[in-house]
């Protein structure tokens, strides 16, 4: 992934020209490991939440999900999520990478 030309940080105004930008925001393996176990986890919690009723399950997702995110950008991707500048395209990515890793369209 890292022999991609990187795509200028900039406002995107449709999800089809974010994704590109995003995945060379997740370069690193490690962090996109990260990503994944906390995605993972947050479903997990999704799970719980609708099973139990109990919605401390709701904010146990939102820290597993963002949580591990946020270590793997700031700790091995050395950058800022892009959650800070494009919330609903950088949420939408993280599924769309998601469903990439688990059909190995992306490495793991």
């Amino acid at each position: 992934m890292s022999s991609v030309a990187k795509p200028e940080a900039r406002r995107y105004t449709t999800f089809r020209e974010f994704y590109p930008f995003y995945l060379s925001e997740h370069s690193n393996r490690t962090c996109r490991r990260l990503h994944f176990l906390g995605s993972t986890l947050a479903l997990v919690c999704l799970v719980l939440l609708i099973s139990t009723g109990n919605p401390a399950w709701l904010l146990a997702g939102l820290v597993a999900g963002y949580g591990f995110a946020w270590i793997g950008h700031f700790a091995f991707e050395k950058n800022k999520p892009a959650s800070f500048r494009q919330p609903l395209f950088s949420f939408m990515g993280d599924w769309v990478m998601y469903k990439d890793i688990l059909t190995g369209r992306i490495p793991f």
